[in-house]
């Protein structure tokens, strides 16, 4: 089997770290973009894990507080493809939300088998302020690049998710016109 190289030898460091890197098929890599979504997504997130370390939750409980919040009735099969957890992890994080008081969970009214989830007032209020925490850095993102540039952000980032995803919330997001998505 033959050894695959990375780096040119005959370069030093310095000018390796210079040449353009390329993917498999030739396309220059977007580093900068890589990181800058490393970093904003840290960051992002951040805010709220701090948050929620006083609760004994993390970033799965946030998910999961956040989609019931925004779409109540969302059915437990419904949260599985928009998380895309196994129904092991949902169990987990589930269970503790719903005996801790954030969420309740009901039966469906034509189909006795599905599972509603509904935020509780307790969990409405935390989904708030962590929402608040993750607006405040949204707003002061956007300042800095205008209602022009919010609006490549939104499409930039719709571009960014697979548009074959047969996810019921990414549905509704997509046909979501932008000036309800600002409410």
């Amino acid at each position: 089997m033959a050894d695959i190289n990375f780096s040119s030898p005959t370069l030093s460091p310095e000018l390796r770290a210079a040449e353009p890197a390329t993917a498999a098929d030739g396309e220059p890599l977007r580093w900068d973009i890589i990181e800058l979504l490393f970093f904003a997504y840290r960051d992002f997130v951040g805010d709220a894990d701090h948050e929620l370390e006083a609760f004994g939750f993390g970033r799965a409980h946030h998910r999961v507080m956040h989609f019931v919040t925004r779409y109540p009735g969302l059915k437990v099969a419904d949260l599985l493809d928009v998380l895309r957890i196994t129904k092991q992890s949902l169990g987990r994080v589930l269970k503790q939300l719903l005996d801790e008081g954030y969420i309740v969970q009901k039966t469906g009214n034509n189909d006795r088998r599905q599972r509603l989830l509904f935020a509780t007032p307790k969990g409405e209020a935390l989904v708030a302020k962590l929402a608040g925490l993750q607006t405040r850095r949204i707003d002061r993102a956007l300042e800095q690049v205008g209602p022009a540039g919010a609006e490549k952000v939104r499409q930039f980032l719709r571009a960014m998710i697979d548009r074959d995803d047969p996810d019921k919330v990414l549905e509704a997001i997509f046909r979501t016109p932008v000036a309800a998505a600002k409410e």
